[in-house]
């Protein structure tokens, strides 16, 4: 039940029950997963260094990833809001131009 406070006190008859209203609007966000690429030209180490400092992995974590994009093409780096999925992307892309690599990376709906 809810109650609407006026200046003579309190209503319990309110005809909305906001609570219930308020849960009806709210939608989950769609997930992606985001991916690296392998290539001929990006070292492992910066595949890793990637991996740390983009998608805060452990070393270790970050080394597994790093190995799965070197033997199986791709490598899965997280699931993210579409936002977040995004912003990754374009993260990797810069650092990897910036210092000198091709390495690319994707998003995929989940």
């Amino acid at each position: 039940m809810c109650f609407e406070i006026t200046m003579s006190g309190v209503n319990p008859n309110l005809e909305e029950d906001i609570g219930a209203k308020t849960h009806r609007g709210i939608k989950i966000p769609s997930m992606y997963k985001v991916f690296l690429l392998n290539d001929d030209y990006t070292t492992m180490d910066f595949v890793v260094y990637i991996l740390e400092k983009v998608f805060h992995k452990s070393p270790a974590d970050a080394t597994s990833i790093m190995l799965s994009v070197h033997n199986n093409g791709k490598g899965l780096c997280g699931v993210y809001t579409r936002d977040i999925a995004e912003t990754k992307v374009t993260t990797v892309h810069r650092l990897a131009k910036k210092n000198g690599f091709p390495l690319k990376s994707v998003i995929e709906k989940v």
